[in-house]
């Protein structure tokens, strides 16, 4: 496979260094990408790299994923407005651990496979290195012009930069050296926001070593308003199944603008570009069916979590926008029911309410589901309410405790799709 011809295809290359795709056909390559470890996550921000570094794998090539134990107790200033707070050591080495578990999800580490992933963490080189050996060994090789001239550096002298931030590119540099010769590293690929200091790296590839590596980037990823792509209204879509749930995780690509669609399906899908060109039109002929949304919710889904956890959170789908029925409803424990109802209005009553049955039409009202008895009785008998799934036809309608999801939760949905948890303590 011609792995640059197939990024490009997909939209996935913007910055690239003369020689990198001749290089990656004339032989099996080695090459990196670094995460940053500020979460003790990754999010779908981070899926652009891993995927990169999966579809270098895929190619026959050998893929490192660099963790930064050390860049991160400094701070990459890149795409930066203001200095970001430091981190201790303890929480960058848990956030490296933690996100090491997550990326081996993603990239074949059996060390038999002559192209077998590499983790690696530039905290070990770095941690012996003191400050004068650095300036000596590194900081000779490359100018102040050299640095100044960054973007990363020019974007932020305004507003102010320190010293800390300003040899990031140095530090990140060296990294490109180290693995280089002791790996035999030629290629590091990163975000647009990455280039500066990514061909710092290959500068002193050339300068230090009398090397030739190479190097590309991808396009940042945004949303059709501009905004910062991998965010939902409750913040990072996390691939922690405990930051985000499988269900929200799902519900996020599903959601997703018929135009982001079309371009993440290139970005993310491991379809083939053929395939994803005919999905593209056949949804184009058909948008309200979301073919294309649901397509990349599910290979996304089973990528990051499980065909498991695709099968809950299309139940789950189905319970809240379906067809769904009580039973579907009662099969969900405590935590998946919450999951399912996470932004759902919730409103709490004493579970003493129910002992002798509590009419629905004055419950309904005093909860502020309704603005009014009135309002209640009228939607029971046009039919427009339903408790756990199931309509409501009659005004004189008992709630009791029969009717509770595990113990303590009920379902009321009022209209077609507009619902409250009610819970009963």
């Amino acid at each position: 496979m011609d792995f640059i011809a197939e990024l490009q295809a997909r939209g996935l290359v913007q910055d690239i260094m003369p020689g990198t795709q001749e290089q990656l056909n004339k032989e099996m390559t080695s090459a990196y990408i670094g995460f940053d470890p500020t979460a003790d996550s990754l999010h779908v921000g981070n899926l652009v790299p891993i995927t990169l570094l999966m579809r270098l794998q895929k190619a026959g090539h050998k893929p490192y994923a660099l963790l930064g134990g050390a860049t991160g107790m400094i701070g990459d200033p890149s795409g930066k407005s203001q200095e970001r707070n430091l981190l201790d050591m303890d929480t960058i080495l848990h956030n490296c651990q933690a996100q090491k578990k997550q990326m081996e999800k993603f990239l074949d580490f059996n060390a038999s496979s002559p192209n077998a992933a590499v983790m690696v963490n530039n905290y070990d080189w770095f941690k012996n290195f003191s400050f004068l050996q650095f300036i000596r060994d590194v900081g000779k090789h490359i100018s102040v012009s050299y640095m100044m001239a960054k973007d990363s550096v020019q974007k932020r002298l305004e507003t102010g930069l320190s010293f800390t931030e300003f040899t990031y590119q140095l530090i990140q540099g060296y990294d490109f050296y180290y693995l280089y010769t002791n790996n035999n590293i030629k290629l590091q690929m990163g975000g647009a926001d990455q280039w500066g200091n990514i061909v710092t790296g290959t500068e002193l590839i050339r300068r230090k070593g009398g090397g030739e590596a190479f190097a590309f980037t991808s396009p940042l990823i945004t949303k059709a308003d501009g905004s910062k792509f991998g965010k939902s209204e409750s913040g990072n879509v996390w691939l922690d199944p405990e930051r985000t749930s499988p269900y929200q995780f799902y519900q996020f690509w599903l959601k997703l603008p018929d135009v982001e669609a079309e371009k993440l399906s290139l970005i993310f899908s491991f379809r083939t570009v053929e395939e994803i060109s005919t999905m593209i039109a056949e949804h184009q002929a058909a948008p309200h069916l979301r073919k294309l949304q649901k397509a990349l919710a599910e290979e996304l889904t089973i990528m990051v979590h499980s065909a498991g956890d695709l099968s809950f959170a299309q139940k789950a789908s189905d319970i809240l926008f379906g067809q769904s029925s009580i039973e579907t409803l009662r099969t969900l424990n405590e935590k998946q029911l919450l999951e399912v109802m996470d932004g759902v209005p919730q409103v709490n009553a004493p579970a003493t309410a129910l002992n002798d049955g509590a009419d629905i039409i004055s419950f309904l009202a005093e909860q502020g589901v309704f603005a009014s008895k009135g309002e209640a009785k009228k939607m029971i008998q046009n039919g427009g309410v339903s408790i756990n799934k199931e309509k409501v036809t009659a005004i004189d309608f008992l709630l009791k405790k029969e009717h509770l999801l595990n113990n303590r939760y009920m379902l009321i949905q009022k209209g077609k799709s507009n619902y409250t948890l009610a819970i009963f303590n």
